[in-house]
């Protein structure tokens, strides 16, 4: 399906926001630009995900990382790496993901919601004993914020991987804004 051409009258409002606060209209924003009241939407959980937690970035994006490999989705991998990095993580946490289960690049908090992640995204039902031990690594705000982005990033890869989303696909209007 092509995407959505952020100079349509229609959708050109809700496009240069998505500038303003993301300073381009990525390819997941170009495609989510077919419905207005879902684009708008997306932006602005996404925004209160990634913005306005407590939960810090770190977390944040180790999980992200952690929710695009299991889903199989490198667009978001591709997205979300050097964000990682900025971050806190280095780049041997980014490689170890895969296994993590094995590595010795996290440390207890990490692991406990690293094993959460993976709990979220595979199965849904969090066994008890993995909630207790990320409950132990997180006060409530960061719990809840910790369960918001697994969910909404599930929700992203899906979307992306449904879609056939692809960071080498040719944008509308690309020439005007950055891809």
């Amino acid at each position: 399906m092509p995407y959505a051409d952020p100079a349509n009258p229609e959708t050109r409002p809700l496009a240069e926001r998505i500038i303003r606060e993301r300073g381009s209209v990525l390819h997941l924003y170009a495609m989510l630009l077919h419905s207005t009241p879902v684009a708008e939407g997306w932006l602005r959980y996404l925004t209160a995900i990634r913005q306005e937690c407590a939960l810090s970035g770190a977390l944040r994006e180790l999980v992200i990382m952690r929710v695009a490999h299991l889903n199989g989705a490198p667009y978001e991998a591709e997205q979300h790496a050097p964000i990682a990095l900025r971050e806190g993580l280095n780049q041997s946490q980014l490689d170890a993901l895969g296994d993590w289960q094995t590595s010795d690049a996290f440390n207890e908090n990490q692991r406990a919601v690293l094993a959460y992640c993976d709990s979220m995204t595979r199965e849904v039902h969090v066994p008890q004993p993995v909630f207790d031990a990320v409950r132990q690594a997180l006060p409530p705000r960061e719990l809840v914020e910790l369960t918001a982005t697994i969910g909404a990033y599930n929700m992203v890869s899906r979307f992306l991987e449904a879609m056939g989303i692809d960071a080498r696909d040719t944008l509308p209007g690309a020439a005007d804004a950055k891809a």
